[in-house]
């Protein structure tokens, strides 16, 4: 698929050149610097050297006060406290976390997972009942509850009180509960907004920890699982983010909880983690317990406190992982043939297919692969409990969830986001809804948001590739949304050697420009420019810059994502 490239606006010269000036920095650098909203001395000290002494007061947190006063008058009477928390990542290190520091201070605690497939997303009556008819008084409920009105109310009802720790927009109504921490609250001066909901849990930890005078270590010896929260949930890396992602890795690469070590083994890579590399090899383990069998082995694992239960729980989870693959692969190549051979889903602006023996736990998945093929919004539908389930994807820049509001008449529920949403609705609407949904996406998508783009941050020459350029570039990470790794272009390079290919379609080649060195690059999905690269042509390059090791020797690799000949 054909990519648009766009390159970013450049800041003014004055401001790039004064930057660049008190940093003593690349130009280059302090251009990217600026395009991330870094303007001054200071303001790249932050951005550099983060500190957790940089993280905001959890009282700030509206009902923080609240909350704490709660919780300390349960362990004080030696109620029964439920820690609750959604299937999925963010949800599952967030209760492992919360549980961990108050099953030290609190031995009638216990922690409640919602069946993904029988229960739901969020807060459920089951998991209510289930706790009013065990003694319990307080859940703390982690990474959903904050649209669970009814559900608190009826809550209330049998005396069971809610702390709710979420990070997800409210509605028009906050839930009845004790204390509602959310920093998207209206009515909550919280200075940052986009924690995940581990991050909330975080939060609460801190300010219970603060009140009580615990050392602030008995805390962040939690923020492993906070970092990988960040990565698996996808929320800005900016911020108290990044911060919490960078001390996050530093534990996870030199002193991760028994669990998360465990995993990483069995993952095939004990050290030198990237946040995506804990998206790619921990997060998809840590959810395949919930999509394919109980989340709760997900927070068994993460909550251990020996090698055994570790590696046990570890095993399993990987076994249920190769399980998820399995169901991925065959749903997605059933999908793309389904999508393939009929004309009319080829020639739509937008995808929706239905197959009632697709497993339900990894359509989401399905959706994004489908995305990645077609790029346009996609919906994927199967079977559940008498009703059809889906889970959509959209495309960047196009609010997928707008989309499905205006086809609300056709769908039981739904609920999500601008990029992923879920929705429910009766066997009889499949086809009106798919017809609608491509009526919506048509009148409201432009022609640009169907081509893929790849955002170029700077223009570079390869020369300036050096080790202090690479060494101060890698100081901007951790990357992810809202702070992605730099992506640069590079004109008229020409192979200078080598070109190949890894595998059937990932290119490998050396390229130079005149007066350069040369440098070691890697495409991955870019093997069909081959022949075209060997014929000497000069060609331009979008990269970003990377560390490749290789048997222990390191060296700087440009990792390709587009190639542009140059006539």
């Amino acid at each position: 698929m054909n990519k648009r490239w766009a390159i970013r606006e450049r800041p003014g010269n004055d401001d790039v050149i004064k930057l660049a000036s008190e940093l003593g920095i690349d130009t280059v650098l302090s251009t990217l610097l600026l395009q991330r909203g870094i303007k001054t001395y200071d303001d790249a000290r932050y951005f550099f050297r983060p500190d957790l002494r940089y993280l905001h007061d959890p009282f700030l947190m509206q009902d923080m006060e609240k909350a704490v006063e709660r919780i300390e008058t349960a362990i004080a009477s030696g109620e029964k406290i439920l820690i609750y928390g959604d299937y999925d990542v963010d949800g599952t290190t967030a209760v492992s976390l919360v549980y961990s520091f108050f099953k030290k201070l609190h031995t009638n605690i216990e922690y409640y997972i919602p069946d993904r497939y029988r229960e739901g997303y969020g807060i459920s009556t089951e998991g209510i009942d289930y706790a009013a008819a065990n003694g319990f008084s307080l859940i703390i409920a982690l990474d959903c509850g904050i649209k669970s009105v009814d559900k608190i109310a009826y809550a209330n009802t049998l005396g069971v009180d809610f702390i709710i720790c979420d990070h997800h927009l409210p509605g028009n109504e906050l839930p009845a509960a004790v204390a509602v921490l959310d920093p998207k609250r209206s009515d909550c001066s919280y200075p940052y907004k986009e924690l995940s909901g581990c991050g909330i849990g975080f939060k609460l930890v801190q300010a219970y920890a603060e009140k009580n005078e615990i050392p602030f270590e008995e805390v962040t010896c939690y923020l492993d699982l906070v970092a990988i929260s960040i990565a698996c949930d996808i929320v800005h890396i900016t911020g108290e983010n990044r911060v919490l992602a960078y001390f996050g890795l530093q534990k996870i690469n030199n002193d991760p909880c028994i669990g998360v070590r465990s995993l990483m083994g069995i993952s095939g890579r004990t050290g030198n983690y990237a946040i995506s590399d804990i998206v790619f090899a921990l997060g998809p383990r840590i959810n395949a317990a919930g999509r394919i069998d109980d989340a709760k082995h997900a927070v068994e694992l993460l909550t251990a406190c020996d090698e055994e239960t570790a590696t046990e729980k570890g095993m399993l989870i990987n076994i249920k992982n190769a399980e998820r693959k399995g169901h991925d692969q065959n749903i997605t190549d059933e999908a793309l043939s389904m999508i393939g051979n009929d004309e009319v889903l080829i020639g739509r602006k937008s995808t929706v297919v239905f197959n009632e023996n697709w497993h339900k736990g990894v359509i989401g998945i399905v959706a994004s692969r489908l995305t990645e093929k077609y790029y346009r919004p996609t919906v994927v539908l199967t079977r559940s409990n008498g009703h059809v389930a889906g889970s959509a994807r959209s495309v960047f820049g196009y609010d997928l969830y707008e989309a499905l509001y205006e086809c609300k008449d056709l769908l039981i529920q739904f609920g999500g986001h601008k990029y992923a949403a879920g929705l429910t609705l009766h066997p009889e609407n499949i086809q009106a809804f798919a017809d609608k949904f491509e009526e919506v996406v048509c009148a409201t998508i432009t022609e640009e948001q169907l081509v893929q783009e790849i955002k170029i941050d700077a223009e570079l020459e390869l020369k300036q590739i050096g080790s202090k350029f690479f060494r101060i570039l890698n100081q901007f990470g951790p990357f992810g949304p809202e702070n992605m790794a730099p992506v640069f272009i590079s004109k008229s390079v020409k192979v200078n050697g080598y070109a190949g290919l890894a595998g059937e379609q990932h290119l490998k080649m050396s390229v130079m420009q005149e007066g350069s060195p040369t440098f070691d690059c890697i495409g991955f999905g870019l093997g069909n420019h081959l022949v075209d690269v060997g014929e000497k042509k000069p060609f331009d390059i979008c990269y970003t810059i990377e560390e490749n090791i290789w048997r222990d020797r390191r060296s700087i690799q440009l990792n390709v994502k587009g190639i542009r000949f140059c006539d």
